[in-house]
């Protein structure tokens, strides 16, 4: 699920491996070894000969963009739908680099992935890349590119009308919990009309392979890797099936291996919990300022309050109008950063009381194919409920539960009715090496996710930003220097701090004070 924190970047809420004799390693004679792992797996694997075009292949490098730099290039990779014919049907993956190394430093290509699914990361070399520190750019070429299915990259779209794109999807009533089945069926049958024959490829371990394809044409005996967010499944699992092709990867805000899918949306409702827990006492602490309660427990009457009122008068915001489910879903990001929280109550209180406009920040509009790429990526990606009462029942269950957003969190999605992948989840569990930064408070890829992927990854180190608010650290909406500089440094020498380190967060600062940087994904 990246890295902003609005719905669209990890919706809730991440690809891989072949063969070949131009790259060492590259082979696949084993099922083995097409996933560079000791143990067996139940999908079939190519064969050597059918990929040996593919990673043979040879670029054309263009100017990306009369108003990009010249030294900005991109070409057209060829990769096939599917690894086990890959002699059937092929698909483009748009690429882009950067030559930033300087000779007798350079290391390598420093590839990377801004998160979603669904979100492109044909650009990130020139908007990121001339971001990182000299030290950095001396070693590496930035590489990027468009996740297959998505923006450049053959492009899956189901033809959904701006109706039909819109999740959450608010279950409060067997009446809503109708109205959600039937969107989830429309959606996944325009998408199956559409887009049927790709749908189950559209895989996290597709585009991990698709990676390997990339480093392999590019001649680098290793690849290395910044991900966000969503990016950080995609970089582990490319570890899971590539160890020895892997050198050093930085993952920025982690989801769970573990929990992919539905888990990881479903940790949005119970993380936001002790986040508005820890938000209601803050902000009790100064209503000398908010006058929103002297106690937690008053300011946490104070917003339900609100709820009600919505949905008996729906509220004014500057784009339209919210109910309390619409308050519930629109706050819920807000309050894992305890000022940005308070400041939005205060003028949710104020536009209630008929004395202005609640003013939400800006969120991505979706688009079609934003959305069917996400969607498809997230069916194929692990085993749905194919029942609708298991998310009927689930979502009525976690509304009580967990007041703020269960219900949300466990509706229904057109993965209920999407095709199923082709291949089994991917399992990540490995020893390769790996650093992994993580804020405390972030409503997006909650802690307790990121701890998941340190324990997935047990040769990674973790850095934790105590009392860190916010989606994305290192490229994220309030940066961390100690935590940069981690990650930065891991990234210049590949040396791994000795143990887990804990970073602090500057006191009372919040995303809202501070503009976000470029790259911020899901």
């Amino acid at each position: 699920m990246q890295l902003s924190t609005d719905k669209r970047r990890l919706m809730p809420v991440l690809a891989l491996g072949f063969v070949a004799g131009l790259a060492p390693g590259l082979t696949a004679g084993s099922a083995s070894a097409a996933d560079g792992t000791a143990r067996p797996v139940s999908a079939p694997t190519a064969r050597p000969d059918g990929l040996a075009p593919y990673v043979q292949q040879k670029l054309t490098w263009k100017r990306c963009a009369p108003d990009k730099p010249a030294a900005f290039r991109c070409a057209t990779l060829k990769v096939p739908l599917d690894y086990r014919a890959p002699e059937g049907k092929r698909i483009d993956v748009a690429i882009s680099r950067m030559e930033t190394s300087v000779p007798g430093k350079r290391r390598g290509v420093l590839t990377f992935n801004p998160g979603g699914p669904g979100d492109p990361g044909l650009d990130l070399p020139l908007d990121v890349g001339q971001k990182l520190p000299r030290a950095v750019r001396d070693q590496y070429d930035m590489v990027g590119f468009d996740p297959r299915g998505v923006g450049r990259s053959t492009p899956v779209k189901c033809g959904l009308a701006a109706h039909e794109l819109p999740y959450p999807r608010v279950t409060r009533t067997t009446g809503d919990a109708a109205a959600n089945e039937a969107w989830a069926r429309t959606f996944a049958a325009k998408c199956r009309a559409a887009a049927g024959d790709r749908l189950p490829h559209m895989t996290t371990r597709n585009t991990a392979r698709d990676m390997d394809v990339l480093r392999a044409v590019l001649g680098e005996k290793k690849l290395n890797y910044f991900g966000v967010s969503y990016g950080t499944a995609l970089g582990a699992v490319y570890m899971q099936l590539f160890p020895h092709r892997a050198d050093r990867f930085v993952l920025d805000s982690a989801v769970d291996p573990k929990r992919m899918w539905r888990g990881t949306f479903q940790s949005w409702a119970s993380e936001s919990e002790p986040a508005f827990e820890r938000w209601a006492k803050w902000t009790a602490e100064r209503d000398g300022t908010y006058h929103l309660g002297t106690s937690p427990a008053a300011v946490t009457r104070t917003f339900w309050k609100l709820v009600a009122r919505a949905d008996a008068t729906p509220i004014a915001t500057a784009d339209g109008k919210l109910d309390g489910a619409g308050v519930r879903a629109a706050l819920r990001p807000a309050f894992f950063s305890v000022r940005q929280g308070a400041e939005a109550v205060v003028q949710l209180k104020r536009a209630a009381e008929g004395h202005g406009t609640l003013h939400l920040p800006a969120a991505a509009q979706p688009d079609d194919n934003t959305t069917a790429s996400q969607h498809a990526v997230f069916c194929a990606d692990a085993a749905w409920p194919r029942d609708p009462k298991t998310y009927h029942r689930d979502a009525f269950r976690d509304g009580a539960r967990y007041p703020l957003y269960g219900d949300f969190a466990s509706t229904i999605l057109p993965c209920a009715f999407m095709p199923r992948g082709t291949e089994p989840v991917t399992e990540v569990d490995n020893r390769n090496k790996a650093l992994i930064v993580q804020n405390e408070w972030d409503a997006a890829t909650p802690l307790t996710v990121g701890r998941g992927m340190h324990r997935a990854l047990k040769g990674s180190r973790m850095v934790t930003v105590d009392e860190g608010e916010g989606h994305g650290v290192v490229f994220g909406e309030v940066t961390n220097s100690c935590a940069a500089d981690v990650a930065m440094g891991y990234l210049t020498t590949g040396t791994l701090p000795p143990r887990d380190v804990t970073c602090h967060a500057t006191p009372d600062r919040s995303p809202a004070q501070t503009a976000p940087r470029t790259f911020t994904g899901r």
